[in-house]
């Protein structure tokens, strides 16, 4: 790594730059998620260099982006609209292996006249070449059931050099990719050209869409609305332990020194047999569980030797966090990005402050944070760059709106969090009295 400018030079491997989404929930204009940092000199370190000619990101892509606004805004439905557009190419890819599960759908802004599309769009880096993918779907009205969603357009560039365009069934190719593409023209209305492409394609020529889907399945996670909403004890079991916390000794080993940072007493986590009686077939069944290990101390305060729980006798906290962790372990590895809705519930704001510092650290030079919050705690420019912070705010018809704390043209010295709720940049709660109301 080199060192100029107090900012750090790094190969960029995997991370968002842009996502455009219109007529989604709430957002009926065309609304964006940029990561593309500002010429702001402050918090270098935030950000990191693009060096490429055709880059729109001249000045780095921002490490972490924080959402804030009113309940009811759209901070939520932004997020959804990530979650989203990510499930519906998804469940089109899965599709092609002929699985029963139902199509992922969309709801389209509902507080206006029909017959409007639908669009998405994503920029991002993956590995040296910058990729642009989008879609414009016509979504059917819910009550009628014979109506089927149709694609409207589609476009897909690598490095700005066109790979496809669509437009309805019709199919045009980039003079690079015309000979590989040509003979698969071929498109059902209801899906994205690019699963098709998946389906058909030949390995050696599968690669010209395996990197956008790899990215999406393995490098773009969100902590869905779903999720967010499980109840967080039945979180703790059901998402708290992956697959390699159980058998990867060092991963885990990792995970226990973060615990041990928060100091919410767990000094150690370990992997013991277990046996559960199968209520279907009678059968008792084996399996392995991750207990934590805690201190015991005597009345006198000594220390006497230790105790395993069961993880659902942690905090709520706890087992959010340990859910998180593990994710944020595995992006800082391989790098890619981590949306979650809510980042603050449930954790102390220290801890919330905790993990934005992991994204923000000079030693990230891979890994992005996107999180909505009602946390002012953190609203700090001490803790942001001012194009790090972005409000959702909602118009008397309905429709959200995003836009940046570097686009309200604030100084550098203000105070974010009280400027904030003292109404100063929107994107608060409105009270109205009850002569108001009735009239």
């Amino acid at each position: 790594m080199i060192s100029k400018g107090g900012r750090a030079y790094a190969l960029l491997k995997i991370m968002l730059e842009l996502f455009k989404v219109r007529n989604f929930m709430s957002f009926r204009e065309e609304s964006y998620l940029d990561m593309r940092a500002t010429i702001l000199k402050q918090h270098p370190k935030h950000i990191i260099e693009t060096k490429e000619s055709f880059s729109d990101a001249k000045n780095g892509l921002l490490k972490t982006v924080a959402i804030y606004g009113a309940n009811a805004s759209g901070k939520s439905n932004l997020i959804s609209a990530l979650y989203s557009m990510r499930m519906f190419i998804l469940s089109q890819i899965y599709d092609n292996s002929h699985t029963d599960n139902d199509p992922f759908r969309l709801e389209p802004f509902s507080l206006c006249s029909k017959n409007e599309t639908t669009e998405f769009e994503i920029v991002f880096r993956y590995k040296g070449s910058r990729y642009q993918y989008g879609f414009e779907i016509m979504i059917p009205d819910s009550d009628d059931e014979k109506a089927t969603q149709r694609i409207v357009s589609e476009w897909y560039y690598i490095d700005e050099n066109k790979v496809f365009e669509r437009n309805h069934n019709d199919v045009k190719f980039g003079t690079q990719y015309e000979s590989a593409l040509k003979d698969y023209k071929k498109i059902p209305s209801e899906r994205i050209y690019i699963s098709v492409l998946d389906y058909f394609l030949d390995d050696s020529k599968k690669g010209i869409v395996s990197d956008l889907i790899t990215y999406l399945r393995k490098h773009f996670y969100v902590f869905s609305i779903p999720m967010i909403d499980f109840p967080v004890k039945r979180m703790g079991a059901f998402s708290s332990i992956s697959r390699r916390l159980i058998e990867d000794e060092k991963y885990r080993e990792r995970v226990v020194s973060y615990l041990r940072q928060i100091d919410v007493g767990i000094n150690d986590l370990v992997v013991i047999d277990d046996n559960d009686l199968n209520p279907e077939n009678g059968d008792i069944e084996e399996h392995k569980v991750v207990k934590s290990v805690h201190a015991m101390f005597t009345a006198e305060g000594n220390l006497d030797g230790s105790t395993e729980f069961g993880l659902f006798k942690e905090s709520s906290g706890t087992l959010r966090f340990l859910a998180y962790i593990q994710r944020i372990i595995e992006i800082q590895e391989s790098g890619g990005i981590f949306i979650v809705d809510e980042l603050s519930d449930k954790l102390h704001p220290l801890l919330t402050k905790f993990i934005i510092d992991i994204f923000q650290s000079e030693e990230n030079q891979s890994a992005q944070l996107v999180f909505s919050t009602h946390d002012v705690f953190q609203l700090t420019k001490e803790q942001f760059r001012r194009d790090e912070v972005v409000f959702v705010d909602k118009n008397e018809k309905g429709e959200s709106t995003t836009f940046s704390l570097a686009q309200l043209k604030v100084r550098e010295d203000s105070t974010f969090n009280k400027d904030y709720i003292s109404g100063k940049y929107g994107a608060i709660p409105i009270f109205r009295t009850a002569l108001e109301d009735e009239e």
